[in-house]
């Protein structure tokens, strides 16, 4: 297969960055998983999934991790297996733990892929992202990350990206995770990154509409696929198994939030009290599950 001729064992890394630990989950499918962290001096930045794909004649990468130094050894996992050119760099959505890694490709030529709605997200929170990248990394923080990378590429609808043998499809999503989240197919090998439409161990975050992601779920469900690769959690996983906890979650979210409004419950005990029975299932949960309540409260109470 011209795609296995192209990956080489050996090949020097990019600079003195330590290359990430990938995993190959289907031929020429590349995964890093992430730990279950936030943004800290020991992680680097690398707290989401990312990967990248060889066709015959180019790369694509799928997201960059939270920092240059992400970034920089995502780069030199890449080298560590092809030196085929970095074509493309994809992005699941504006959050900074996909994107702000993308500055250690802007010299490679490459060209930025993302939602149609990415760009203006992105600009309007990049500084509020770089500031909390500096207080949770402190002397580790790169000052140069604040230049963020802004597509080259916008995705309204759907786009077909070339590697050379090897086509991925784009896909722009509505209102759900966030209001810019976009999926990357693979047809090679079926392999579908969903970026964080889907969470597994980690749990989900609402940034979008609650409403809307449950929606897009429900779509995304009935979609045959032979792996998907979550934003957070194992590197692949089968599909449609993988999204049942999430669903479970976000289902138990919704109904509580609606039944404390019912109740006349502010925000506040609302943030408190709903989505705990889920508690033990998730990583992070208290860093997250009260934002996700608010996020649901303020969609909810006007229904």
């Amino acid at each position: 297969m011209a795609v296995i001729a192209a990956l080489i064992g050996g090949v020097s890394s990019a600079g003195a960055a330590e290359p990430l630990p990938v995993s190959e989950v289907a031929p020429g499918v590349f995964v890093y998983q992430a730990p279950y962290q936030l943004l800290a001096p020991g992680n680097q930045g690398a707290i989401s999934n990312v990967g990248f794909i060889v066709g015959e004649t180019a790369v694509a990468v799928i997201d960059a991790g939270n920092s240059r130094q992400s970034g920089e050894r995502l780069l030199a996992a890449v080298r560590a297996k092809t030196r085929l050119p970095i074509r493309y760099v994809v992005n699941t959505h504006m959050h900074p733990d996909h994107t702000l890694g993308d500055i250690a490709f802007k010299a490679q030529g490459t060209q930025f892929v993302a939602h149609a709605r990415f760009r203006e997200a992105l600009q309007a929170r990049a500084p509020s992202y770089i500031e909390a990248a500096k207080r949770q990394m402190g002397d580790a923080f790169d000052e140069s990350i604040g230049d963020i990378v802004l597509p080259d590429i916008d995705v309204k609808d759907r786009t077909t990206l070339d590697l050379g043998g090897r086509s991925i499809e784009l896909e722009a999503e509505p209102k759900a995770h966030t209001d810019n989240d976009l999926t990357i197919f693979d047809k090679n090998t079926g392999t579908w990154f969903t970026g964080d439409l889907l969470f597994m161990g980690h749990v989900p975050a609402i940034d979008g509409s609650i409403e809307g992601w449950l929606a897009v779920m429900k779509r995304m469900a009935s979609r045959g696929v032979a792996r998907v690769v979550p934003g957070h959690g194992p590197a692949s996983a089968s599909w449609p198994d993988a999204l049942a906890p999430q669903q479970r979650y976000l289902d138990r979210l919704r109904t509580d939030v609606k039944a404390l409004i019912d109740q006349g419950a502010d925000m506040r005990e609302a943030s408190e009290k709903a989505g705990i029975s889920e508690r033990d299932g998730w990583a992070l949960f208290d860093d997250f599950n009260g934002r996700n309540a608010i996020e649901a409260y303020k969609e909810l109470e006007w229904q």
